[in-house]
């Protein structure tokens, strides 16, 4: 079963409700944003991250018009040297490619050690935009079907003002 699949099949398990857009592969937020013009919802960026010594990840999920401030983050995690993971982690945490990062990807991190923090800021939309674990491909679910996604899957989320 390929990986948009799995998340379809899991979504539905969940009795979480989606809209989905097929579009040609996009590595980057600006190029996915180009392929859903029209459609309503946040558009975000889904940050894999690490603390400097590896012993700890993060997801972030933030608004794509937005920049990250890696020491801001820090200082609200308590943690020092935020970085991006790195492909081989990101791999090993969720079975995912970089490019392809997704709040999806935590189907696959059965040790559910992954902390995510949501950023607060977009929280007052009411639909939020993701990969489908596949570039080609975007989910559009609710805000209160997103919390229940990373509830039934196991873990634990934040909100934190970025």
């Amino acid at each position: 079963m390929e990986a948009y699949e799995t998340v379809y099949e899991e979504l539905k398990k969940m009795d979480i409700s989606f809209d989905l857009v097929e579009h040609p592969p996009a590595l980057t937020t600006e190029e996915a944003d180009l392929y859903i013009e029209g459609y309503e919802g946040v558009r975000t960026k889904t940050l894999f991250l690490s603390n400097r010594k590896k012993s700890a990840y993060y997801l972030v999920i933030m608004d794509d018009s937005k920049r990250l401030d890696m020491k801001k983050l820090g200082e609200l995690v308590s943690e020092k040297g935020m970085r991006f993971g790195s492909a081989e982690n990101l791999m090993k945490k969720m079975c995912l490619p970089p490019g392809v990062v997704s709040l999806f990807g935590l189907l696959n991190n059965s040790e559910h050690d992954i902390k995510i923090c949501l950023d607060k800021e977009m929280l007052s939309e009411k639909i939020v935009s993701f990969h489908a674990n596949d570039n080609s491909k975007t989910i559009f679910i609710s805000i209160d079907d997103m919390y229940r996604f990373i509830t039934l899957s196991g873990h634990e989320y934040s909100i934190i003002n970025l």
